[in-house]
């Protein structure tokens, strides 16, 4: 069933250029006038060539494209949105567990690493020193775990070689430090240095994650991995609580305290990385304090057995989209509020860029950021078709898609069918891109997007491949969403 908002389209369409009453007519016209098919192929040619290598984060690629992105802005007079700059610098680093410095104390003895006990499970490489009591947990079975207190405490289990990744994530939630895992009495599991062999390898091998800015103690992980203790280690610990094995009761605490402490390799190789960001200040005396984020990754896989994949839809669209409305807004000139347009990186990893920039944002004075439009990959498929998350069936379903509905069929974006709501869905995305850390930071998120295709993460999204018109549409689509969202209320 057609909403309002969609049946408002056919009159939208009679006035092409028809303004929100909080918009600017003739800045909006001069505006849409200014979004060039040909400058954003040529944007396109370059950010999407071999020469950059993929733009993987971190890489001189990367770095070459931010500073493209930055002399854009810069000649365009866009002010700058980070705090030294138009960079948001934040880091990366390559962290490696140190096994020798790693261990594992209780009742006066001190367990090593790979030799007196083992991990297993996610968040690895990771530093750590956490201390906590320990409260028994029988098998881990949920009717077991639910009634136990385990804020800053330990979980000890009995081991039969069952999966423990669900419980890890429930129990991290609940504040646990960690589970220790005790080889059961007829366990007849590998023994603990085969079986974790692969696991103890890899984490002493470096791997590319956020660098710690040193205040993670405040945030719950998302899990805890396990610490295996085979027999002896095992002996070691009962022994030290006074309790033997048979005698443990579901929901008994030992009278210990059991100590990890986790170190990595030289403290991890620490890498700069940026989000590129510009300021469009607002002329409203009040409404200027309120930002609009317009956000777009940058980045993208990088090279992969000496193949570039050059990413030309992903997202090198949504780039020169964003690219192609900082020329449009140079014409428009202010809106009543303010706007930020962002460029991150480290969305391929697992939206790094984003989730720095929400941890410890950055905010032109008196600016509070009240709503982010992000753009990935829109250069491909029918060109009619694009998709947008949350939808009316989204729990999160906002202002923000509904402006997006009322004027997407001004620029040729409807669904399949006669009919057909203007925009399709993209909710099985919503956590995909970088609009979600906005969302879980408070802020009000809209995501454009065309779906993925034959050539997503290939090494064959390549610039000849893209409809450069579809991309004019979408930035066109976007700085009339930017023109409607100027009202007295941004919600009205």
């Amino acid at each position: 069933m057609l909403n309002a908002l969609t049946c408002l389209a056919p009159l939208l369409l009679a006035s092409p250029l028809a303004s929100a009453p909080g918009g600017n007519k003739v800045a909006l016209e001069a505006a849409l006038s200014a979004v060039s098919t040909e400058e954003i192929r040529t944007d396109l040619y370059f950010i999407a060539s071999d020469d950059l290598e993929g733009r993987d984060t971190p890489s001189a690629g990367l770095n070459t494209a931010a500073s493209y992105l930055r002399a854009r802005l810069h000649r365009l007079g866009w002010q700058p949105g980070a705090k030294d700059g138009y960079y948001y610098v934040w880091q990366v680093e390559r962290a490696a567990l140190d096994p020798a410095n790693c261990h594992l104390a209780f009742g006066g003895k001190q367990l090593t690493l790979g030799q007196d006990y083992f991990l297993s499970g996610g968040f690895l490489r990771l530093a750590r020193d956490v201390s906590g009591k320990v409260v028994y947990g029988g098998e881990g079975k949920s009717e077991e775990l639910e009634k136990l207190a385990v804020e800053q405490k330990w979980v000890l289990l009995l081991d039969r070689n069952q999966s423990l990744g669900k419980l890890r994530g429930d129990l991290a939630k609940r504040g646990c430090l960690g589970v220790i895992a005790i080889p059961a009495a007829d366990y007849s599991g590998k023994p603990y240095a085969e079986r974790f062999a692969t696991e103890m390898k890899t984490s002493q091998e470096a791997q590319l994650q956020p660098a710690s800015s040193g205040d993670e103690s405040s945030d719950r992980p998302r899990s805890i991995p396990a610490v295996f203790l085979p027999p002896e280690a095992r002996s070691a610990l009962l022994g030290a609580a006074g309790v033997k094995q048979e005698a443990l009761r579901t929901g008994a605490e030992l009278a210990l305290e059991v100590k990890e402490t986790r170190a990595l390799v030289g403290k991890g190789g620490r890498i700069d990385v940026q989000n590129v960001c510009g300021f469009w200040p607002g002329s409203d005396p009040v409404l200027k304090n309120e930002m609009i984020i317009v956000s777009a990754h940058y980045d993208h896989v990088g090279m992969e057995g000496g193949v570039v994949h050059n990413g030309a839809d992903d997202n090198g669209s949504g780039t020169c989209c964003l690219l192609s409305l900082a020329e449009a807004l140079k014409q428009y000139g202010p809106l009543r509020r303010s706007v930020l347009l962002m460029w991150v990186c480290g969305e391929e990893k697992g939206l790094w860029g984003s989730a720095a920039w929400n941890k410890h944002p950055y905010l032109p004075e008196g600016c509070k950021p009240v709503a982010d439009l992000n753009i990935d990959m829109v250069g491909r498929n029918a060109p009619e078709k694009l998709l947008v998350t949350p939808t009316e069936k989204h729990k999160s379903y906002s202002f923000l898609t509904k402006v997006a509905q009322t004027y997407a069929a001004q620029e040729g974006f409807h669904g399949p069918n006669p009919g057909d709501p203007p925009l399709g869905s993209a909710d099985e995305y919503w956590t995909r891109s970088d609009h979600y850390n906005f969302v879980k930071a408070g802020i009000p998120a809209c995501f454009l997007f065309s779906d993925v295709h034959e050539d997503y993460h290939q090494p064959t999204d390549d610039p000849e491949k893209i409809d450069y018109d579809k991309i004019h549409r979408a930035a066109r689509l976007v700085l009339r969403m930017l023109d409607a969202l100027q009202n007295d209320k941004i919600d009205g």
